[in-house]
């Protein structure tokens, strides 16, 4: 029997996928495996963004970065995960947690090492005026006109392609 769900709830299988990244080209390869299905937009939340996030073996969640005014969160749904920040490197396994408070630069993401897909859930608050920071390469995601944009640390914008 099917159970067909309606708002507020959600199945999250029902949700949109998006694989691989929107960072330009050149920092997309460890992302190509990397699988977000997008769970607060549908169900009409606007403060704070959820992701359920699939990673294939040897997948990163996104390029080491930190935020600016953005707090972020992530729980380990299943399977193993390496942490990777400034202090170095830990594994997490289900039920396991990290925060990143905004403006603390402490570059993190997280990596499958393992080989087995693992998921986490990644929440994030909304913050206006939100800038990323990429310490390991030359990127910035920051405000522009309709939304944010990458750009290089010297603020050439990287081309759209």
């Amino acid at each position: 029997m099917t159970n067909r769900l309606s708002a507020p709830a959600l199945d999250p299988e029902s949700a949109t996928r998006r694989t691989g990244s929107t960072y330009p080209k050149q920092f997309q390869q460890q992302l190509a495996d990397r699988n977000k299905r997008v769970l607060g937009d549908p169900l009409g939340l606007s403060h704070f963004g959820v992701n359920l996030v699939e990673l294939g073996p040897g997948a990163w969640s996104a390029q080491r970065h930190w935020h600016s005014r953005e707090d972020e969160f992530v729980y380990v749904v299943s399977g193993e995960l390496t942490l990777i920040t400034d202090a170095g490197r830990q594994v997490l396994g289900p039920g396991m947690v990290a925060g990143f408070p905004a403006g603390a630069a402490d570059g993190h993401h997280l990596v499958n090492a393992s080989d087995a897909p693992a998921t986490y859930l990644e929440v994030g608050d909304r913050s206006d005026g939100d800038q990323v920071v990429y310490p390991d390469i030359d990127m910035l995601l920051r405000p522009a006109p309709g939304g944010r944009a990458f750009f290089h640390k010297d603020g050439r914008p990287y081309d759209p392609d």
